[in-house]
């Protein structure tokens, strides 16, 4: 079928695309104005994303991508639902509780079949790019649609916001309970210490160790300087053999003024002994008298000889008697750091149930003040007012609907009858019948009108 023909059938069936077009949109006119109007009331809810006034921080789940999603089904749960009715106490009605018992035959719950009910006149939805929710109820009274608009949204703030609190008070009860033990320990560990520290007779921060720490390391320099003048002591005792070389007896007033005597002696001696000979009476008294001054230099330098001895002596003693107080000493601060590490873990013990504690209680009052909380992120932006025009039937939209279906189905109709009464309608209608010769065409009354008819006639 080419377009000529199309138009062509269109032409021949024109009157029955237009009745049936004109029934179309009578039947569209007709069943619009029997249709009961509704009415639509909207109402339009922010989700609020400032930080939390009791955390001090961005709330987290309104950043999540289905954070609205999961607020269009809460507002469409039944809990939102049942609490309409709640609010609302549409269940006291005595219609409503007939209509429910004309339903049900009285089997369930007039609160759930209710609000079933409701959800059913309920449209909810989300905007792409913003935090605002738009709520909808439609149904055939405005005030009654505006009225449930609004409870709904006041449904859903009163749910949000015991979603929020109800797991805050389990979470506050929980911890409460915790404190308790957590108290318990605390004190018990405190006790464990004070124990202890009084049992030792030792404060934690009295600085004892230090002290004893310090006089081992005295002691340990005195053992270091004793033991030192002992094996200066034991070295030059062995050194007696040659005792006139000890720093000692080199040293040694007495001796030296003995030996001055002595060389004084010997050069009046030698003078004397040019003068008189060895005979002289006076060179037997000089003899005698430095006999008598060199054995008072032996004695004096035995004497210093056998003190070295007494002061190597005297010098062991006193490296035993400090090695036995450095020993003694140490087993002391041995003991006190013993009992400074169980009490630094006595400590610890107190610190970390302290840590505990102050963490609970923390977590306690933050948890008390979200359960008492009245605040909610979700604000009424809209409220839903009594709509003034009827949001179905649509009249202008049902009727451009009507002329497209009716157009539709008027050509269809007119096809359908040109495929079970096909006719002649032009030259190519006769171009599928091979042999058949053209002989002529039979003008139409516009054609036969025109210019070549005048031209026909005024030829005759």
């Amino acid at each position: 079928m080419t377009f000529q023909q199309f138009l062509l059938i269109l032409r021949a069936r024109f009157w029955v695309i237009a009745g049936v077009l004109a029934g179309v949109v009578f039947a569209a006119l007709v069943v619009s104005l029997l249709l009961p109007k509704k009415y639509t009331a909207e109402t339009s809810l922010v989700i609020d994303g400032k930080s939390d006034p009791i955390l001090g921080a961005m709330l987290p789940a309104q950043m999540a991508p289905g954070y609205l999603a999961t607020q269009v089904d809460i507002i469409t749960s039944d809990r939102v639902a049942q609490r309409v009715v709640a609010l609302t106490k549409m269940d006291q009605v005595p219609t409503v509780q007939e209509q429910w018992r004309e339903a049900t035959d009285g089997v369930g719950s007039v609160q759930v079949w209710l609000a079933d009910s409701l959800k059913k006149s309920l449209d909810v939805k989300p905007s792409r790019e913003s935090s605002v929710i738009n709520l909808s109820y439609s149904g055939s009274d405005p005030q009654f649609v505006a009225a449930m608009a609004n409870a709904f949204a006041r449904a859903y703030i009163d749910t949000t916001l015991e979603l929020k609190v109800e797991p805050a008070r389990q979470y506050a009860q929980w911890f409460n309970d915790r404190t308790g033990g957590l108290r318990t320990e605390l004190a018990a560990a405190q006790k464990r210490l004070s124990d202890y520290e009084q049992e030792h007779r030792i404060i934690a921060s009295d600085g004892r160790l230090d002290v004893e720490t310090a006089r081992l390391a005295e002691l340990n320099s005195q053992l270091v300087a004793v033991q030192g003048q002992r094996a200066d002591s034991r070295s030059r005792q062995s050194q007696a053999g040659s005792a006139e070389s000890l720093p000692e007896v080199m040293g040694n007033p007495l001796i030296s003024g003995l030996k001055a005597d002595i060389a004084r002696l010997d050069a009046q001696r030698g003078q004397m002994l040019g003068r008189y000979g060895t005979n002289h009476p006076e060179i037997a008294r000089v003899d005698a008298e430095l006999s008598s001054l060199r054995q008072r230099v032996a004695s004096e330098t035995q004497r210093v000889v056998s003190s070295l001895g007494t002061t190597t002596r005297i010098s062991a003693a006193r490296e035993a008697e400090i090695a036995a107080s450095v020993e003694e000493q140490k087993a002391r601060v041995l003991e006190l750091k013993a009992h400074r590490d169980q009490i630094a873990v006595l400590q610890r013990d107190v610190e970390n149930a302290q840590r505990a504690y102050d963490l609970v209680t923390q977590r306690l009052a933050q948890t008390n003040l979200e359960s008492q909380t009245q605040q909610t992120n979700v604000a009424v932006l809209t409220p839903a007012t009594p709509p003034l025009v009827h949001s179905s039937p649509k009249m202008r939209l049902n009727l451009l609907l009507a002329v497209f279906v009716g157009t539709l189905l008027g050509v269809g109709i007119a096809l359908a009858l040109e495929l079970f009464d096909q006719r002649v309608r032009g030259e190519d209608d006769l171009a599928g019948l091979a042999g058949v010769p053209v002989l002529g065409a039979v003008p139409t009354l516009a054609s036969a009108r025109g210019p070549g008819l005048f031209r026909r006639r005024a030829a005759a």
